[in-house]
């Protein structure tokens, strides 16, 4: 531990007993051992169930069902646990939004995912940057936490029954959290005397909270003028003393947030590893970047143990997301003076996942599903509900080699809402051309069924839902032919660098740039080539618009969500100072009333593709992974340059691309 920690408070001793007699201080001598397990879900994203809204199936990869069934088994190995949540609860699922706009719970009843959590019984959690996506009424309403910022009520309604905490958050009308900024725990645990004996003592944590400071630009519509934000080692300067006048034994940091080496900045969205360094801070929980820390991702980072699982000193854990994994973090606590002291070297984090191998997953832990039963079966059959039909499948198999039946649907909806909405909020805007920028925001990082994938045939909100998968509201930026090019630029470093003179496999994707950062923009007449032969920056070739080249002062709107025009994915020249438009609507409702509109999608209603690799004849060949046997796919939509090499027996298979073609 960094700082000194106090003695055991007098009051919470006493509370406790020791094998049957009540504590008293100085009975537990220095020398003294107990082993805490510290466990942690995370961006659990309301996947309650292993469920598939979109496929209407079965899936055993993911679902906080199944974690539960983690959670029992860590309390069976460890006699001391704690259970926490580091956020992106409430968001991400159908059910999640049918319970917060389709049929909203009531102030009586409790989120389907905090009935979960609850019968696993959490001692504490923190809001993610999704729990803002529903309104901070409806935000206040489902945690139980009256807010004085507009709009919220001052009745306390149902909510989970653990404490959440949140530092870096607060009221623009009175300047203080929304929710409380930390809380103390007490647990009684088993700690062992040097002679052996074994002695039940109250172990006090203190818990602080953080979400990710860019909430205000990516939730504009919902926060602006509402709430103010801070940086998180700010929050943690301001409050962490107050948190320590309260003698904890321990302090564990909450963090919605992944690690992020650059020099600090406050508004910076991935914290970590700056709040690890903050003193007073004893375990780091970590979250948002939807990955496992301990893990190789974070391999050679200055100061960080990707191994053990330390991140400047500090045990941390980030235990995945969507209910696949368990973060555990074994803290062993030695007694030395009189305090309790963490022994690093007999300590290390590491992630638990549901399903170890291949269709070798945990079973459900069977108290779940019976709670959510009947909000489950109404957003089932919510999905159904029809919109519409299409003549031609929209997937997003081979998103990333050109196929973009699944974003051309999404920019054909998303540049039809600013063309008719931007005159009457901007006229002096009205006459200028208006792109749109999509990403596919599933290319198979969750395993091969994480595709989007809607066939020919009819459509319902579930083909919507599928097609956007994120529930972000619209947002339109204004940019110059140069800004339009940078843009593109930092897209196309989703792709490697590939040698035409080099011998043997090279992979076209670069797995460190996540898929739903490559934006894939589109308009009439608008048109780029992308040269993966050339240093990331210098890719974007021949970029025009109806069939002249953009010029660096020639201005666009281009319409894309809030997460991206307020800097996320830390795209150049976009963060939030030039959005002309904030839609109070959701980009997949306007989705889905663009579908009811149109009725019947043929390939003639969306636009043409606007991008193609430029040609490029490579001495051995350029290799992706997607899922297995979906060659015709790609055939079908026009990529006769993809083959399929070899198929891997777990659902993916290595296909070659020909880009001299």
């Amino acid at each position: 531990m960094k700082r000194r920690l106090v003695p055991l408070a007098l009051a919470s001793v006493l509370l406790a007993g020791c094998a049957g007699q009540a504590f008293k201080p100085g009975r537990l001598p220095d020398g003294a051992r107990a082993d805490v397990a510290i466990l942690e879900t995370t961006d659990v994203h309301a996947n309650v169930l292993s469920y598939d809204y979109f496929k209407q199936k079965d899936d055993p990869t993911v679902g906080y069902e199944r974690t539960a069934t983690l959670i029992r088994r860590a309390r069976e190995a460890f006699p001391n646990t704690v259970l926490f949540d580091s956020g992106d609860t409430i968001q991400g699922t159908v059910l999640a939004d049918y319970q917060a706009k389709v049929k909203p719970v009531g102030c009586g009843e409790e989120l389907a995912i905090y009935k979960a959590m609850d019968a696993l019984g959490y001692d504490g959690g923190t809001a993610g940057n999704h729990e803002f996506n529903y309104g901070l009424p409806f935000l206040s309403q489902v945690t139980g936490t009256p807010m004085n910022v507009d709009g919220a009520g001052t009745q306390r309604c149902a909510g989970p029954h653990f404490p959440l905490v949140l530092a870096n958050v607060y009221s623009a009308r009175d300047g203080r959290p929304i929710f409380r900024p930390w809380a103390v725990v007490t647990k009684t645990i088993e700690a062992y005397t040097p002679d052996g004996s074994k002695l039940e003592v109250p172990l006090k944590i203190g818990i602080i909270g953080f979400t990710p400071p860019p909430i205000l630009e990516w939730d504009k519509q919902n926060l602006a003028g509402k709430v103010t934000v801070s940086g998180v080692v700010e929050a943690a300067r301001k409050y962490l003393p107050q948190l320590e006048a309260q003698h904890p034994d321990l302090v564990v940091a909450i963090l919605h947030g992944g690690l992020d080496t650059h020099p600090y900045a406050s508004e910076m969205e991935n914290g970590g590893w700056h709040l690890a360094g903050v003193p007073g801070i004893d375990v780091l929980l970590l979250g948002h970047s939807h990955t496992e820390f301990p893990g190789p991702r974070y391999a050679g980072l200055p100061d960080v143990d990707a191994q053990r699982g330390f991140v400047r000193g500090v045990p941390a854990v980030m235990g995945g997301f969507f209910g696949k994994d368990l973060g555990v973090i074994k803290l062993a606590l030695a007694r030395e003076h009189g305090r309790w002291t963490v022994d690093k070297a007999d300590t290390h984090s590491e992630v638990r996942p549901i399903c170890p191998k291949k269709n070798e997953c945990v079973p459900a832990d069977p108290a779940i599903a019976p709670l959510v039963a009947q909000a489950h079966a109404a957003a089932v059959a919510y999905v159904d509900t029809p919109i519409g039909s299409s003549t031609l499948r929209m997937s997003s198999y081979f998103a990333d080699e050109g196929n973009m039946t699944a974003l051309s649907a999404v920019n054909a909806a998303q540049a039809d809402y600013v063309r008719r909405e931007l005159p009457k909020l901007r006229p002096e805007l009205a006459d200028l051309p208006v792109l749109s920028a999509a990403a596919a925001f599933r290319t198979g990082f969750g395993g091969p069924e994480d595709y989007t994938d809607v066939p020919a045939g009819p459509l319902t909100l579930r083909s919507a839902a599928d097609l956007y998968y994120y529930p972000n509201t619209l947002a339109a930026v204004l940019v110059d032919g140069a800004g339009l090019k940078a843009w593109l630029e930092h897209s196309a470093e989703r792709f490697n660098r590939i040698d035409p003179g080099k011998d043997g496999e090279q992979p076209l994707i670069n797995g460190r740039y996540v898929g739903y950062n490559f934006d894939q923009i589109q308009g009439e007449g608008f048109s780029y080539v992308i040269d993966v032969s050339r240093p990331a920056g210098q890719r974007i070739a021949a970029l025009s618009f109806k069939g002249r080249p953009v010029t660096p002062q020639q201005r666009f709107v281009v319409a894309t969500n809030n997460y991206r025009a307020g800097g996320g994915g830390h795209f150049p020249g976009l963060d939030g100072g030039n959005i002309v438009l904030a839609a109070p609507d959701g980009a997949r409702e306007i989705l889905a009333a663009w579908l009811e509109r149109m009725r019947r999608i043929t390939g003639d209603q969306l636009p043409a593709r606007s991008w193609r690799f430029a040609p490029l004849k490579t001495r051995g060949p350029v290799t992706f992974t997607a899922a297995a046997g979906k060659q015709e796919v790609a055939r079908a939509a026009g990529l006769d340059n993809v083959r399929q090499l070899a198929d891997h027996g777990d659902g993916t298979a290595t296909y070659a691309i020909d880009l001299s073609r």
